[in-house]
Parts: C-alpha cells; structure tokens; sequence
C-alpha cells in the first residue's frame, strides 16, 4: 500500500511539472495553445481522486489503520 501511494504522490508530481512545461512553452510563444496544460492538469485532478478512493477503500477494507493524534501529554 506504501508503494501505490508514493508511485500516486510521483505521479501527481510529474502531472504538475508537464503542465508547468506547457504552461512556459506555450506562454512565450504567440500562437494559439495546445491544450497540453489542461490535459496534464486533468491527469492530475484523476490521479489525485483515484488516490483518495484508493486510500478510502484499504481503509474499509482494513489494509490501513488511522494512527491518531495522542491525546492528553
């Protein structure tokens, strides 16, 4: 379960440097923009929702247990 949620956060995070990618490449030139940021961006929203789902599910499932704050020190 570790795995799936850092191998989600990367690619949350290569989501992010994609769109930023676009975002430089076709903001300096004048022509009109691809549609490669807001791709990337809607890859992103994806990832982020599946990864919710997934860790809501191990959860239910008894995969993962919440740790808690300690109460009272």
């Amino acid at each position: 379960m570790k795995y799936l949620v850092a191998l989600a956060f990367i690619g949350i995070l290569a989501s992010l440097g994609v769109a930023l990618f676009f975002m430089l490449r076709d903001g300096r030139e004048g022509r009109v923009k691809s549609g490669g940021m807001a791709r990337a961006l809607t890859v992103r929203i994806g990832l982020s929702v599946l990864l919710f789902l997934c860790l809501l599910l191990a959860w239910k499932l008894g995969y993962i247990q919440p740790g808690g704050l300690p109460l009272g020190k």
